[in-house]
Formats: structure tokens, sequence, C-alpha cells
């Protein structure tokens, strides 16, 4: 039993270590993105967006512990509660960050309250407990999106703008360092990375020697910021993603050639619809294989009472 306590502690200081390093991470960005490289939202909107994340995280927390008569876990402290809000943190600033609603700030709040409330909404039984199975600021993006039809994407060009040189190279530099740091140290997710950028580079090669795609437009996505931020940061989750290294690869796999697809139908924000597209798999998979553990796991009296159950 010790042992599996301290496992369990050891995986949840992995995980606290990562969020905030990822929260820090992506703060950074954003304030220099606001007032260096370029990004066109107003300075209202990642305010609009966090406000957004935080109360329906707090909101359903509340609520939950309510009906399961327990404490909240964002109580106890200032510490807790930053601890607490770091999900939300980082879902707000990147939806805030990846969407672009012209003036309007509404959009982009519920693109942040959608992301936060398919955590606690769209959940499967998995074991004992459950998870949620949609990455969350991409869920709400891409949510927004097709809700939204005159709501676009920040323009990659935006992360760069401001810069000229060799700052054109260090910026992403900096983010693909800092991006295998978190991903090898605390998410355990390059061989997913791997398979996703080799998939990707694979799929517009098919693309162009059986479709006559330009080699070089349907490589060109990989040379944006914003792919790579997709690529360490959004595509690499690990509460949304398998944690096997031959199951990583074929989620990875499975979200290139889907944007490949995706690309083939002319359907525009491929990268997002594709990750959504293959999690809303993934989650299928998932309830699939728990609804069969179950069922082989019953005790033999309860097969002729589940069997009676079925008849009436």
């Amino acid at each position: 039993m010790k042992g599996m306590t301290d496992a369990a502690a050891w995986k949840e200081s992995n995980r606290l270590g990562g969020l905030r390093r990822f929260a820090t991470a992506i703060t950074i960005l954003n304030l220099l993105g606001h007032t260096v490289l370029g990004f066109e939202q107003a300075w209202s909107t990642p305010f609009v967006a966090l406000a957004a994340a935080y109360f329906t995280e707090l909101l359903l927390e509340w609520a939950d512990a309510r009906l399961s008569g327990r404490p909240p876990r964002f109580t106890g402290g200032p510490r807790r509660l930053v601890d607490f809000l770091l999900s939300a943190h980082i879902t707000g600033l990147a939806t805030g960050m990846l969407l672009y609603a012209n003036a309007r700030p509404w959009p982009v709040a519920f693109a942040g309250a959608a992301a936060i409330a398919s955590k606690s909404i769209l959940r499967i039984r998995v074991g004992q407990g459950s998870c949620h199975f949609f990455n969350p600021s991409n869920f709400g993006i891409s949510l927004t999106l097709l809700l939204f039809p005159w709501v676009g994407i920040a323009p990659p060009y935006h992360f760069t703008e401001g810069l000229d040189g060799v700052g054109d190279w260090i910026l992403p530099a900096v983010i693909i360092a800092s991006g295998t740091f978190l991903n090898a140290r605390f998410t355990k997710r390059l061989p997913l990375i791997a398979t996703w950028l080799t998939c990707f580079a694979a799929q517009a090669l098919l693309r162009h020697w059986f479709l006559g795609a330009r080699l070089d437009a349907a490589l060109l996505p990989m040379t944006g910021v914003a792919f790579i931020l997709y690529t360490f940061y959004m595509v690499t989750d690990p509460a949304t993603t398998p944690s096997g290294t031959r199951a990583q690869m074929v989620f990875g796999a499975a979200v290139a050639f889907t944007y490949g697809l995706l690309m083939v139908c002319h359907i525009v924000f491929g990268l997002f619809f594709a990750l959504s597209i293959v999690c809303t798999l993934r989650g299928a998979v998932l309830a699939v294989e728990s609804r069969l553990e179950r069922d082989t796991t019953r005790t033999p009296s309860e097969q002729p009472a589940m069997a009676a159950v079925g008849r009436s």
C-alpha cells in the first residue's frame, strides 16, 4: 500500500510540475504576444477567456463537491486555489490566444467555458472512476468554430509579426526546446510527437503524389509557430492521449492522417477538427473496452440477475 501511495504522490507531483511550467510558459507567451510579438486580439481577450475558464472551473467543482458531500478541492489556502486553477489558466489563455473574434469577446468566453465544462460533462467510465476524453482547449475552439462561422483562428503570422531577422528563429527554437523538455520530463509524449510529425509529412507527400497538391503548400504549416505550439502543447495533452508507446504512435498517426483527409475534403481548421475527431474515436473505444471489462468481471451471482433485468 505504501508503494501505491508513493507512486500516486509522484504522479500528482509530476502532473503539478508540468502544469506549473506550462502555465508559466503560456503566460509569458501571452504577455510577449500582446506587447512585442504582434498578437492582433484586443488586450481584453485573454482576461475574458480567463474569467470564463476560472468561473466555470470553480462553479462545476463547487457543484460536484456539494453533491458528493466533500470539501471543494480549491479550499485549504491560496496555494491549493492556485494549483486547482492551473488547468483552467492554461485553457483560458490557449483559447484566447488561438481564436480571433474581432471585437466581440463573447465567443472567446464561450470557448473558455465550453472547454472547461467538457471535462466535467463529457466523461466515460474507466475502471472504478471516470475520465474526460476531449482535449479541453481544442474542444472549446472546435465547438466555437462550428457554432460561430464568423469566428476564425488567429493568423499564424501574428506570433512573429513583431520580430525580424534572428528573432524569427529564436522564438521557435525556445518553444521547441521548452516543449521538448516538458514532454520528455513530465508528459512522456515524445513518441506521439515523433509519430505525429513523421505522419504529417507523410500525408503531405501522399497528397502531392496522388492528388497533385503542391508539396511546399502541403508542408508549409510545419514551418509556423502555431504548428509548433499545437505539436508540443495541444496534441500531447497527457489527460486525453494514451500513455503506452505503441498507443501514442497510433494516436499521433491518426491525427495526422485525419488532418490529411480533411484537407482533401477542403475542410478548414483541419488541425483542430482532426484532434477532436480522433479524441471522439478514442473515447468510443475506451467506452467499449470499459463496458466489456465490466461484463467479464461480474461475479457468477450477478450474471442471472443481469439476464433477468435484460429480459424485463
